[in-house]
C-alpha cells in the first residue's frame, strides 16, 4: 500500500510527539510492506509567525490531497495577544471545515496499567472505562451566526443543525455502538433547545435501523454528573459540537491520563481523516524531551485503522503501547510515584518512549 500523510507539527511539543508517531508509522509501513510518504504542513501559531495566518490556502491544499492528516496541537500563551481572527485555534476549524470532517471520534479509554491515576473510586471504575464519544464538528454554536453590538455590550452566538448535519452523526453513533456494546446515549438539551428537540427527532427516526442498539437520552448538566458518578453506563455518546467538545474532556479527566487519549476526526470517506492527540501544546515542556507521545502514537493507529483500513496493523500498534505499559515504561505525565519508576528506571523522556513503542511493535 502506497498513502500519503500530512503532518501538521504545529506548536509547543507537537513537533517532539509528532517525530515519534512518524517512527512509528516507518516501522508499521516496514513490517508489513507499506510505502507511507509525508508532507509536512506549517498551521496555528507557527504559521501566524511565518505569514500573519493561521492556516494560509496552499497549507490547507497539501492536506486536502493526502490521504490522511496527522496533527500534533496548535496554540499556546505566546499568540494570546493575536487578533481573535488569526488566532491559532482558527486553524483547527479551519481544517475541520476546509477538509469536511464532521465527525469526532474521541475514545475515553482508562488504561488497566494507569488505574492509579484516574481520580475515581475503584468501586466506581471497577477493571476499567472504555466510552466512545462521537462529537459534531462542524456545525453548532461554534460555526453560528456571530456578532457583538456596536456599543459592546450585547453579544451572540447562535446554535443550528440542519437535519442531515444531525443524522449522519447519529449514525455513526449507532454503526459505532453495534461494534461495541450497543448502547448508544444521546446527550442535548432538548427541555430548552429547539436544536436539541430535533436531535432527538432524528434519532427517534434512524433508531429503528438500529433494532439491536440501545437508545437514551440525557440532558447535557445531567450527562455531565452521571459521568464522574457512573461512567462505566457510557458505551457511545452522540452529541452535539459545543457539547461533545465539554464531554470529552471531562470523560478524559476521569481516565487520569490525557497524554494517552487519541482522536479521529472523519468526513464521508470522500477526502483524508484527521487524526490529533487529545492534549495541548505543553509550550513549557517543548523540545525538552519530556512529552509523552502515546496519545499521538495512539491517532497514528487511528489513521491506520478509518483511513487506511489497516486493522491488523493498528492493532499492533496499540498491543505494542500495551506492552510498554505492561513493564512499566512511563513519561513523567503518567508515572504517579515518580521516585519509584525512576528507581526502578523506567521514567524515560519523549523519545525512548517513542524507540520502546517501535521495539515492542518490531520485535
Amino acid at each position: 500500500m502506497n498513502k500519503t500523510i500530512a503532518l501538521i507539527p504545529g506548536d509547543g511539543i507537537g513537533p517532539d510527539v509528532v517525530t515519534e508517531a512518524v517512527h512509528v508509522l516507518d516501522a508499521v509501513a516496514q513490517k508489513f510492506g507499506h510505502t507511507f510518504t509525508y508532507k509536512n504542513v506549517i498551521a496555528g501559531g507557527a504559521a501566524i509567525d511565518k505569514w500573519g495566518n493561521p492556516l494560509p490556502k496552499d497549507q490547507l491544499d497539501v492536506c486536502l490531497n493526502a490521504d490522511a492528516v496527522l496533527l500534533g496541537a496548535v496554540g499556546g500563551p505566546k499568540w494570546d495577544d493575536v487578533d481573535p481572527s488569526i488566532r491559532p485555534e482558527k486553524a483547527l476549524l479551519g481544517l475541520r471545515g476546509g477538509m469536511k470532517v464532521y465527525a469526532n471520534l474521541r475514545p475515553a479509554v482508562m488504561f488497566k496499567q494507569l488505574k492509579a491515576a484516574c481520580p475515581l473510586k475503584d468501586e466506581v471504575v471497577g477493571d476499567g472505562l472504555d466510552i466512545l464519544i462521537v462529537r459534531e464538528l462542524t456545525g453548532g454554536i461554534y460555526f453560528g451566526e456571530r456578532g457583538t453590538s456596536a456599543d459592546g455590550r450585547t453579544a451572540w452566538d447562535t446554535e443550528k443543525y440542519t437535519w442531515e448535519e444531525i443524522e449522519r452523526i447519529v449514525r455513526i453513533g449507532f454503526e459505532s455502538a453495534q461494534k461495541r456494546r450497543k448502547i448508544l446515549c444521546v446527550v442535548d438539551k432538548a427541555n430548552i433547545l429547539n436544536s436539541s428537540r430535533l436531535w432527538r427527532k432524528v434519532a427517534e427516526s434512524v433508531k429503528g435501523g438500529y433494532p439491536d442498539v440501545t437508545l437514551n437520552y440525557l440532558y447535557i448538566d445531567n450527562a455531565s454528573m452521571q459521568l464522574v458518578r457512573n461512567p462505566k453506563q457510557f458505551d457511545v455518546i452522540a452529541t452535539s459540537n459545543m457539547f461533545g467538545d465539554i464531554l470529552s474532556d471531562e470523560a478524559s479527566q476521569i481516565t487520569g491520563s490525557i497524554g494517552m487519549l487519541a482522536s479521529a476526526s472523519l468526513g464521508d470517506g470522500t477526502g483524508p481523516g484527521l487524526y490529533e492527540p487529545i492534549h495541548g501544546t505543553a509550550p513549557d515542556i517543548a523540545g525538552k524531551d519530556l512529552a509523552n507521545p502515546l496519545a499521538t502514537i495512539l491517532s497514528a493507529a487511528m489513521l491506520l485503522r478509518y483511513s487506511f483500513k489497516l486493522e491488523k496493523e493498528a492493532k499492533a500498534v496499540e498491543n505494542a503501547v500495551e506492552q510498554v505499559l505492561d513493564d512499566g515504561w512511563r513519561t513523567g505525565d503518567i508515572a504517579g510515584d515518580a521516585a519509584a519508576v525512576r528507581a526502578a528506571g523506567r521514567l524515560v523522556g519523549t523519545k525512548k518512549m517513542g524507540e520502546l513503542v517501535v521495539g515492542y511493535l518490531t520485535k
